[in-house]
């Protein structure tokens, strides 16, 4: 089963590629937009977590539309990854809830993420909310520091599933090989317990490159690159047009 970001079908049709903005003023994103706006990407991650004003809900509304604007068909997955996982800032459960629900309400955002373990009771509520206005939830989960047992890794995409997202999202970073198995291994196993799932999974830093240009045959339906190295927004991303070039081999 595939699941519809704005016009782009996660699930069918290839490994979709998705590729960050990270820029921090208001300017620069605009014009990583306009950059982006005609490259290999499927679908454009706003990484609002690196916005110098994004303690501002205003303001990083009126980031949105504007951006949304320049991007034209490219959907937009709006996140905040916060410190805990990885991310630029810290910020409070009820900021975290108030910017995301303001996001859905504007609908110029194809999908917002919304990391597992922020709150109890969190997930289904901002689920309940993009469900009334159309927008797709990205639950999500990052450990920057292991790569969690295999069933473990299972057993949380299984959850944020069973908690209403339209699509679940795991990224580990391993410390060897056998981590980079175990990912694939788990993302297969989810997708087998769970075929109308939609996933994305992927191992981080050099040694989990391999899950980002064949994540798509364990079940892993969009891998993330960036524009330029420079401009990576996690460990381990690939360059779009060698992505691009890369999965074109592996999944003609």
């Amino acid at each position: 089963m595939s699941t519809f970001i704005k016009n782009v079908e996660l699930g069918a049709g290839g490994t979709k590629i998705c590729l960050p903005i990270i820029a921090k003023t208001k300017e620069e994103i605009l014009k990583e937009g306009e950059e982006l706006k005609n490259s290999v990407a499927d679908i454009i991650e706003w990484r609002a977590d690196f916005y110098e004003d994004v303690m501002n809900n205003e303001k990083v509304l009126d980031v949105l539309d504007k951006l949304t604007d320049v991007l034209q068909d490219k959907p937009v997955l709006f996140t905040f990854r916060t410190k805990n996982e990885g991310g630029e800032k810290a910020i409070d459960t009820l900021y975290y809830k108030i910017l995301i629900g303001s996001v859905i309400k504007q609908q110029k955002a194809g999908a917002v993420d919304v990391e597992l373990f922020m709150g109890e009771g969190l997930l289904e509520e901002i689920v309940a909310k993009a469900e009334k206005y159309g927008v797709k939830v990205v639950a999500s989960n990052h450990d920057f520091g292991k790569t969690p047992e295999k069933d473990v890794i299972v057993d949380r995409l299984l959850t944020m599933k069973k908690k209403g997202a339209h699509v679940s999202k795991i990224a580990v970073m391993p410390k060897s090989e056998q981590d980079v198995l175990n990912l694939l291994q788990a993302t297969y196993d989810a997708k087998s317990q769970c075929p109308e799932m939609t996933i994305i999974s992927m191992s981080m830093g050099r040694l989990g490159i391999v899950s980002r240009i064949g994540g798509g045959v364990f079940g892993s339906a969009m891998t993330f690159g960036a524009k330029t190295k420079e401009l990576a927004s996690a460990p381990g991303q690939v360059e779009a047009g060698q992505l691009k070039d890369i999965l074109g081999v592996v999944e003609e």
